[in-house]
């Protein structure tokens, strides 16, 4: 009985081979095609939004030229083409790899701009929802790498061509972080945690003294002295607060905010 098995064991082994030897090879066309036909595929692909074959040709042309001009601009256009299809992780990869490789590449300036786009577009996620999720809930981790990474290209390469975008896109991340603690520091004022709203309320003060938010953690910091019981700190913040906003809208008694010297309600929050 033993041996009857292993014959129809091998005879189907036998079989399940000779299928398979029947079967045609596949071929892969690109295999033998010239360099440039590859990147002028790989072009017309990504031109069409078709991202991952477009990634696929890239990395054909790689592999079968890796020296020279054309493997550098297959490996911008690898990362390029993870960044439009939203794969983060892979970009940011394959942005790293070209910086590592190529550090002095006359076009590597822009591989540090496009590390500052790929995690400036996930802290625009986060600022998307800030309003209908508990802000204690998320980190702006992306914000902060989107900063430094545009840091970077503005202190590596003052004169680049994306210099003044990146310029930019940090003074909006700037308030962007600010805006973050102040919406941390609402929410523990909300709460009742006035200590903690005070801290967090002086953080964007101290650390973004030239972001817009910074008006609306002054005014949270009065708000907080002010139900911690300390008059004096209440007071002098008030002064420094006149005297850099004078006409700001959370003390005009017809903007529905209550002033500083009156009871809040713990659900009120300054007006946006």
């Amino acid at each position: 009985m033993q041996k009857k098995l292993s014959r129809v064991i091998a005879t189907t082994l036998l079989l399940g081979l000779s299928a398979c030897s029947l079967l045609p090879e596949k071929t892969d066309e690109t295999k033998n095609w010239p360099v440039t036909k590859l990147y002028a595929e790989a072009r017309e692909e990504m031109a069409g939004g078709h991202y991952e074959a477009a990634i696929k040709l890239f990395e054909r042309l790689e592999t079968n030229y890796p020296f020279g001009n054309y493997a550098a601009q297959a490996q911008m256009e690898i990362a390029y083409a993870y960044y439009k299809s939203q794969d983060q992780a892979q970009a940011l990869a394959a942005v790293e790899r070209f910086i590592k490789l190529h550090p002095n590449h006359p076009n590597v300036d822009y591989m540090y701009y496009l590390r500052g786009l790929i995690n400036f577009n996930d802290q625009i996620g986060f600022l998307s929802f800030v309003y209908e999720q508990d802000p204690t809930e998320r980190d702006p981790k992306a914000t902060r790498e989107a900063f430094a990474a545009f840091k970077a290209l503005v202190d590596k390469f003052p004169d680049s061509i994306y210099a003044a975008d990146s310029i930019a896109r940090m003074k909006y991340l700037i308030n962007a972080m600010a805006q973050y603690e102040v919406h941390v520091a609402n929410y523990y004022h909300d709460r009742g945690a006035y200590l903690a709203s005070l801290n967090r309320a002086m953080a964007a003060v101290a650390d973004y003294q030239d972001a817009p938010a910074r008006e609306e953690a002054l005014f949270l910091m009065m708000r907080n002295y002010d139900k911690l019981g300390m008059p004096q700190l209440r007071d002098d913040t008030r002064r420094i607060f006149e005297r850099n906003y004078p006409t700001s809208k959370y003390l005009d008694p017809n903007s529905g905010e209550k002033a500083w010297w009156k009871f809040w309600a713990r659900s009120s929050r300054p007006a946006r």
